[in-house]
């Protein structure tokens, strides 16, 4: 069997995007945008597994003609997200007009990585037992957004994760933002929220800070990782989750975490300047970070 380096688990999304600007209809999700943002680095092993109904498979079919290695799982449905945001990009308002089937330890038994990212969109995509599963092969990377989104009515409500304290003792590495770190610990300091989500049994807790950048702790250091600034802000749709897989690109290919974390922050800047998913290459980022300490 295959042993990929990386590999995304995720559902791939219908998003309609509203913003100031304009709307739009396209596809999205974790999956969707991790995949798009690492398809240029030739010098890892990445594979995709998916789950989409009927309507989506062109999106799938086309992730294979750019060469990302895809396994499309049956849904009865795709989810289908609306999106709306703000002058200010962090500012977002969401609903979810469908669902998809959640994810399964026997529709995964054959995936076999180094590094698992599970991109939850909601709050049932992952079970406890995948997380269990998944663990005994390699290393768990998760973006808590999802777990943090419960779906009533069409309409998003926050909640808090059910088996968080259970679950956090299988993942390495989680992403969250200043919002989701104070549901999942009640604290509102970054350092003191780190701290907490260690001590739960995450091995590295990356938290993206918006505009003021991103800390990352691993039980012993604090890294503080500069945000670089745009050109301009087009779409911040996907930006974690571009934030996220740049960081565990660079993970699994052998960097430190400072690092990673730079490489990170420039991939999301660059993200964030275009519509759409990220779609420069590992030498766009490094310009863009060298560039950037260049003026520090």
């Amino acid at each position: 069997m295959n042993k990929h380096q990386l590999c995304c688990i995720g559902h791939i999304t219908l998003d309609k995007v509203v913003t100031p600007q304009n709307t739009v209809y396209m596809p999205g999700g974790t999956a969707f945008y991790c995949s798009h943002a690492i398809r240029h680095f030739n010098d890892i092993d990445y594979a995709l597994v998916t789950a989409v109904g009927a309507t989506e498979m062109k999106v799938v079919e086309q992730l294979r003609k750019v060469g990302i290695n895809v396994t499309a799982l049956p849904s009865k449905h795709s989810v289908y997200f609306e999106n709306i945001y703000g002058a200010n990009p962090d500012d977002r308002t969401q609903r979810v007009l469908a669902k998809a089937d959640p994810f399964t330890a026997s529709q995964l038994k054959e995936i076999d990585a180094q590094i698992y990212h599970l991109g939850s969109l909601l709050a049932d995509d992952f079970s406890l037992e995948v997380i269990k599963e998944l663990s005994q092969k390699g290393l768990i990377a998760v973006d808590s957004q999802g777990y943090l989104r419960e779906v009533r009515d069409t309409h998003v409500y926050p909640v808090d994760w059910t088996d968080k304290r259970e679950a956090l003792q299988y993942i390495h590495f989680l992403k969250v933002n200043e919002h989701e770190m104070e549901v999942l610990t009640g604290l509102s300091d970054p350092h003191e929220a780190a701290r907490q989500l260690y001590e739960w049994g995450v091995k590295e807790v990356l938290v993206t800070l918006g505009g003021m950048g991103s800390l990352i702790f691993d039980g012993k250091d604090f890294y503080r990782i500069p945000a670089y600034k745009p050109r301009e802000v087009v779409d911040a749709t996907g930006c974690g989750d571009t934030y996220t897989i740049g960081y565990l690109y660079q993970r699994v290919s052998g960097a430190g975490i400072e690092e990673a974390g730079r490489f990170a922050a420039a991939m999301s800047t660059l993200k964030i300047e275009k519509s759409g998913p990220f779609n420069g290459s590992k030498e766009d980022v490094i310009q863009c970070m060298t560039t950037a300490e260049q003026m520090f």
